[in-house]
């Protein structure tokens, strides 16, 4: 057997759009940029295309690593390679940045042409709809006109089922990953509290803290705490940190003294470091707005009539955030419109990011379904 082995070297390539962009919202973008990598290639006939959408904090490095930066490996590097459950000696993968993003993709940190500055807090409300319309204009630049799979994890997950919806002729495969098919009321508030913590930051600026030189670093990180607790699962913080304290006592302080609390401000000052704000402002809204029920009257098996996709849904036991009653409901409704859907439970002790772990059964089940994908070979 092959061992798995990396892409290697990866270069971002950067597309230009020029044809405004109509957004859910009401709001509009006269022109755009896309940052995207690709591993493998494309076949003769272009049928081997596999996108990755991304989740909140992830973005269009998802393998591989830089020349000039060998320890920056994709956020999802052990899925995506030659011998690895995205088979790139079989499929030609695409990562992209989201629109509205902080990885180069037009943003909030862009430079919006009417003004001449960054948008900042002017930058137009997105949705998972906006991104997927987005990425088919790409697609359609790359010549792609059907995906042999959309594939995502979380907010990820999310974009494939919208894919589905959107372009329902345009994606033979979709997998679903650690996904709802839209948030429970404790998930908007969950996200509420990380938006109030960055716009209630002094130095938020009401979204113009670029042109005061200053960053919400307190609001971002106290944002990515509140987020990092909901993606673990307590027997995973519990084998991690348990109740272990820093200095092997009790010393009465508000300083950060048992593990956890280590921890948690280590990941929430890091976060902080290099992601934007107004950046995180916008997802967690994207997030909270999708549902594809909605303009069903809350029918989610009329709203998924519309997908012709083979389907792989994929849920973990310890998963909290997005628990697996929650992709239940969306194989029960594609049940309802006799779609095929292949379904796997995982048991995992490591919350909502199990999806971007190294489980051997977990891969398993991934490599089963992607090896059952027909493609033209390379020529």
């Amino acid at each position: 057997m092959t061992q798995p082995q990396s892409v290697g070297v990866v270069t971002p390539r950067t597309q230009r759009f020029t044809e405004p962009l109509l957004l859910k919202s009401g709001g509009r973008l006269e022109e755009y940029e896309l940052v995207f990598e690709t591993y493998g290639e494309l076949n003769a006939d272009r049928s081997n295309a596999v996108l990755v959408c991304h989740a909140l904090s992830g973005s269009h490095h998802v393998a591989g690593y830089y020349a000039d930066a060998p320890d920056n490996v994709g956020w999802w590097d052990n899925l995506v390679g030659p011998g690895k459950p995205l088979d790139t000696r079989k499929f030609f993968v695409i990562g992209v940045n989201n629109l509205g993003g902080c990885y180069g993709s037009t943003g909030p940190t862009s430079i919006d042409p009417a003004t001449g500055t960054s948008y900042g807090a002017n930058f137009p409300f997105v949705t998972v709809e906006d991104w997927v319309a987005s990425q088919a204009r790409l697609a359609d630049v790359l010549g792609i006109q059907q995906f042999a799979a959309v594939v995502g994890g979380s907010l990820g997950g999310m974009q494939a089922l919208s894919w589905t919806l959107q372009y329902p002729n345009r994606v033979a495969n979709a997998a679903v990953i650690a996904a709802a098919p839209k948030l429970s009321a404790e998930n908007i508030a969950f996200n509420e509290v990380a938006r109030q913590a960055i716009l209630t930051d002094p130095d938020y600026h009401d979204g113009d803290y670029t042109a005061h030189g200053v960053v919400p670093e307190r609001g971002l990180r106290l944002a990515r705490m509140v987020g990092h607790i909901t993606y673990l699962s307590d027997d995973a913080m519990a084998e991690k940190f348990g109740r272990s304290l820093r200095h092997g006592k009790q010393v009465f302080s508000y300083e950060a003294e048992f593990e956890i609390e280590s921890y948690l401000r280590y990941q929430g000052k890091k976060f902080a470091g290099y992601f934007d704000a107004n950046t995180y402002l916008l997802t967690t809204k994207a997030l909270d707005y999708f549902d594809p029920a909605f303009e069903y009257g809350g029918n989610l098996p009329a709203a998924l009539s519309r997908a012709q996709a083979d389907f792989l849904v994929v849920s973990f036991s310890t998963d909290w955030r997005f628990p697996p009653e929650r992709s239940h409901e969306i194989v029960q409704a594609l049940l309802h419109n006799r779609r095929s859907v292949s379904y796997a439970e995982i048991d995992s002790a490591a919350g909502h990011d199990s999806f971007l772990l190294n489980d051997a059964i977990y891969h398993g089940v991934l490599s089963a379904y992607f090896d059952r994908i027909k493609v033209t070979a390379h020529v």
